[in-house]
């Protein structure tokens, strides 16, 4: 096979609201070859990740992504390896081209695997997908007391774990904090997992950081998320080191492999959580997969958005049986929630499995996406770069 055709779909809600949700629009893959397609999904900003891939070329290692993907052979693992090469080869002064290459690389696992009719994980090397365990990942309430009802409902719905994130934490002082560290725990229960997201707001101030490190032992926090900005290796460092101890994890913000290799090495991490919608796909996903391992860190997906991008964030370490912790959006915007005609849901044991399907085993269902099309027009000295294209 040879790839015919990459199509980008600008998705959006109809309002885009100034909050940490990530959901509320998308850049949607759809890669063509040998009569089959795949779909992938990139977790950036939708109209310059599709210039990066069609922009004219700056210089030689400033060349669109498009440049080293379409009449590229797909017929093995090790195609889809030489594109991501190829990628970082003519595309490495152009920041955006990992985010962009993201949706490609996924759409082209997806198609490979339909082609020889295998999910994704097996074509990886693994033999099997064992379950993970996901955890409801969700927002802080805008006070304590709607963070308690929230912590309470992921109880009831029958989740073992849950995930508070962004919101109010860290805007106000620690005290402040700790009230929503507290209603947390009593909304959950003492046998709850709970994990809790700072969302980078500390910046590089491990001083700040240090002062919630007793409330979150107080509650047992699983692990501390994003306390600072990607690649913060000191204020990780430091933190990681300080007491009382708190379990660290980051990495959705590492948007290529050398970042995470340096956060794996330098950061103090208990947790490395790795977003393929960004780091570059799947290929590059795995790499990280495979290095966390050899340093005994354990992997965990970064994912709030679609089905789609949960079956592609799951696919690198689906045949780590250690390494079973797996973040699942539970307040998606409809936009995401309607990507996949199938579900990847929680089991009666609330644990969740791949689709056996071949490739990502989802079905775009592109009539309800033609409500969220935005469409967009790229032009430049009167030629048409890009234009939305048809579902």
């Amino acid at each position: 096979m040879k790839i015919e055709s990459v199509d980008f779909f600008y998705l959006s809600m109809p309002e885009v609201l100034d909050i940490g949700d990530g959901s509320q629009d998308s850049v949607l893959v759809r890669v063509r070859a040998g009569g089959k397609e795949g779909w992938g999904e990139c977790e950036a900003s939708p109209l310059t990740t599709i210039a990066a891939y069609i922009a004219p070329m700056s210089h030689s290692a400033c060349k669109p992504v498009s440049h080293s993907v379409v009449g590229m052979p797909l017929d093995t693992v090790m195609d889809i390896r030489n594109i991501s090469a190829m990628v970082h080869q003519h595309s490495f002064d152009l920041l955006q081209a990992d985010h962009t290459l993201s949706g490609i690389d996924i759409a082209l696992w997806d198609l490979l695997g339909k082609h020889k009719e295998e999910p994704i994980y097996q074509l990886l090397g693994y033999k099997k997908a064992y379950p993970k365990l996901p955890y409801a990942s969700q927002l802080f309430g805008d006070t304590p007391e709607l963070t308690y009802e929230k912590a309470k409902a992921s109880r009831l719905a029958g989740y073992q774990a849950t995930k508070f994130g962004w919101g109010p934490i860290g805007k106000a002082d620690a005290e402040t904090d700790a009230m929503h560290f507290r209603a947390a725990r009593e909304g959950l229960g003492v046998e709850h997992y709970l994990m809790v997201d700072i969302g980078t707001v500390w910046n590089e101030d491990a001083s700040r950081a240090k002062k919630c490190l007793q409330s979150l032992k107080e509650v047992n926090v699983y692990w501390l998320e994003e306390p600072f900005t990607n690649m913060a290796l000191g204020p990780y460092k430091t933190l990681a080191e300080a007491s009382p101890k708190v379990p660290l994890a980051a990495g959705e913000g590492c948007n290529n492999y050398v970042q995470a290799a340096a956060m794996l090495d330098y950061a103090g991490l208990k947790y490395i959580q790795i977003d393929t919608g960004r780091i570059g796909g799947i290929t590059a996903a795995k790499r990280v997969a495979d290095e966390a391992t050899r340093k005994g860190i354990t992997y965990v997906n970064h994912t709030f958005t679609s089905h789609l991008a949960l079956s592609a964030s799951i696919q690198p370490f689906a045949g780590l049986e250690n390494d079973r912790i797996c973040e699942y959006p539970v307040e998606p915007k409809s936009l995401a929630l309607e990507m996949t005609i199938e579900k990847i849901l929680p089991d009666q044991s609330g644990q969740i499995i791949l689709p056996e399907q071949p490739g990502l085993g989802l079905t775009i269902d592109t009539e309800a996406m033609k409500k969220y099309l935005v469409e967009a027009e790229i032009r430049i000295n009167g030629k048409t770069y890009y234009q939305t294209p048809a579902f």
